[in-house]
């Protein structure tokens, strides 16, 4: 039987194009620290014309075959979690399989044969069968849960009787964007893989889960003719909420029947929460801490308590909407917040809203602000995608054994020099490549300005969409003359 299931290696990749929050702020004319201190955003980033999920999945799959070395070969399961809809039936799994395909049929039906990403098959025995089609798994999409139902079918995978003993990889991938207007500064981009497998440094604790799932109108994108959604702010943050109290509920249930003994947040040493924006991440913390009050659960000291048990005989629906609670649940619990939240911030603060990559991109942030001290330690993740989807889970953090270990992954990703690396840009260029974008959406023969010069090596780019939609990606090498092949959609 296979044990401590759970990710074994990460990586991450985020657009090097990104604008201040603080900027876009007097670009749009709001009040000062709407953005910054209001929705606790400081920056984000966004897709130049030359990129899309599909890209930046092709860059962040090959980056973590590469940085890992792992054989291609050795992938049995590939699943996607997007929101971000390219194309109403071809998945962007498929995509991907050419990083599996070490020769693809030329353009047009030809029949000569290019070589693709030399680098990830370069350490394979010359004469050997490099092709790897034998690879399960397709796209999952529900808003920004997408990502957790791939990571549950990848893990689901390796525990069951149909494992044939290779490694699952989730990919969470989303271009987040918005409408002029005041959600637009919630936006973002990335794409995360993940290698799945027994033994990980990251395991799952897989009887501690609690999904909620319902139906609601609070955010979902209706028009397949725009890339923008349909937002109820209000409702949206009501039904996280709903959705967050319900699963910690039943995640202390089944705590308490495994152990014995109630569950509160002194048991888990952080938290990590979908992040659409910082101050939603903050309201849900201190959310919990009220739930521990009500539970009599509570680890706070009795002054805290003192100023939240007025509120223990609200209903639901009111406490969800009480101004008095929220601002003195948050009072409360801003010491534990500093200790088991502020950590998950960084990416989601610096980044924006990643849709499926925003709940693991915080897990990031732990890996990278306290990689050397999380051995032995428990760390609960909230996932919420809206319409509505829900879980809440927790990971064991173990050693690992080199190169799956959790100071090589902080290592790889390399969170510190990519942040460092990207290029601002004033909120008019923002817009502007905006329009552009709109105009592009679902469009057809057009070629891109092909300009990588601010991209890192190794990164995928859009190079065209021909007259039959097939949309054409390049990958940067030492300089964006120098190409290590070109990809396609179709053949």
């Amino acid at each position: 039987m296979t044990k401590n299931v759970g990710i074994l290696a990460m990586d991450i990749y985020f657009p090097p194009t990104c604008v201040q929050q603080e900027a876009l702020e007097v670009h749009d004319g709001a009040s000062k620290g709407k953005y910054t201190i209001g929705l606790g955003q400081d920056c984000m980033a966004f897709c130049s014309e030359v990129e899309d999920v599909i890209s930046m999945s092709l860059t962040v799959v090959t980056s973590l075959l590469e940085k890992y070395g792992i054989d291609p070969k050795q992938i049995g399961r590939l699943e996607v979690g997007s929101e971000t809809v390219i194309d109403k039936s071809k998945s962007i799994k498929t995509f991907l399989m050419q990083i599996f395909e070490r020769f693809l049929n030329g353009y047009s039906g030809s029949q000569q044969r290019m070589p693709l990403f030399p680098s990830v098959w370069s350490s394979l025995t010359p004469g050997l069968e490099c092709e790897n089609n034998d690879i399960e798994g397709v796209d999952s999409s529900n808003a920004c849960y997408g990502g957790t139902a791939a990571l549950f079918n990848c893990v689901n995978w390796v525990e069951s009787s149909s494992w044939d003993g290779r490694y699952g990889l989730v990919v969470c991938t989303d271009s987040a964007v918005y409408a002029e207007g005041p959600a637009r500064p919630t936006g973002g981009a990335a794409a995360i893989a993940m290698l799945v497998g027994p033994d990980a440094p990251i395991a799952f604790e897989s009887k501690l889960r609690g999904s909620h799932m319902s139906h609601a109108y609070d955010f979902y994108k209706p028009n397949l003719a725009s890339e923008y959604p349909v937002v109820d702010g209000k409702l949206s943050q009501t039904c996280y909420l709903m959705a967050l109290d319900s699963c910690y509920k039943l995640l202390c249930s089944k705590y308490e029947k495994l152990e014995g003994k109630q569950f509160s947040i002194a048991d888990a040493d952080y938290f990590v929460f979908h992040s659409p924006y910082n101050k939603l991440v903050q309201k849900s913390f201190a959310r919990l801490v009220f739930n521990d009050v009500v539970r009599n659960a509570s680890s706070v000291d009795e002054a805290g308590k003192q100023k939240l048990e007025p509120f223990s005989s609200l209903s639901g629906d009111e406490s969800y909407q009480n101004r008095d609670l929220e601002k003195a649940s948050q009072q409360v619990a801003k010491p534990l917040y500093d200790a088991k939240v502020q950590p998950s911030t960084l990416l989601p603060k610096q980044v924006g809203n990643m849709y499926t990559a925003s709940l693991y991109a915080a897990f990031v942030s732990v890996l990278h602000n306290k990689h050397s001290e999380l051995s032995g330690k428990r760390v609960v993740m909230f996932s919420y995608g809206s319409g509505l989807t829900a879980t809440m889970f927790s990971f064991q953090l173990r050693d690992g054994q080199h190169p799956f270990s959790l100071s090589n992954i902080a290592t790889v990703m390399d969170v510190a020099g990519k942040l460092k690396a990207r290029h601002e840009f004033p909120p008019e260029k923002f817009v502007e490549i905006l329009k552009l974008m709109e105009h592009r959406y679902g469009a057809k023969d057009f070629v891109t300005s092909k300009d990588c010069s601010l991209l890192p090596p190794g990164t995928h780019y859009l190079t065209e969409v021909d007259s039959m939609y097939r949309r054409f990606y390049s990958k940067k090498a030492g300089s964006c003359t120098c190409e290590n092949g070109s990809l396609e959609n179709g053949h």
